[in-house]
């Protein structure tokens, strides 16, 4: 993986932690050549000596969230309708 979407998911969202790797994992869904049975190894680290690792395997691409950006250029952000009671 680029570190160029690492960097884009910084300035996306800021550091989100741990969740940071769910929302890089997105990017490759939208924007890059990610296709089934493909292995993607995800490696996080925390504070002091905390860091873990995972391979997956991708089992499907869902095709029509490719090219289109997580976050719509609105002046609302995305929250789910739930939360917003």
């Amino acid at each position: 993986m680029l570190a160029s979407r690492s960097v884009q998911t910084l300035h996306d969202w800021g550091n989100t932690s741990s969740s940071s790797i769910w929302y890089e994992t997105d990017w490759i869904e939208r924007f890059g050549d990610l296709h089934p049975g493909e292995r993607i190894l995800q490696i996080s680290f925390g504070s002091g000596f905390k860091c873990n690792s995972a391979v997956w395997v991708a089992l499907r691409v869902d095709k029509s969230k490719q090219g289109q950006p997580l976050k719509a250029d609105a002046a609302e952000p995305l929250v789910p309708s739930a939360a917003k009671t």
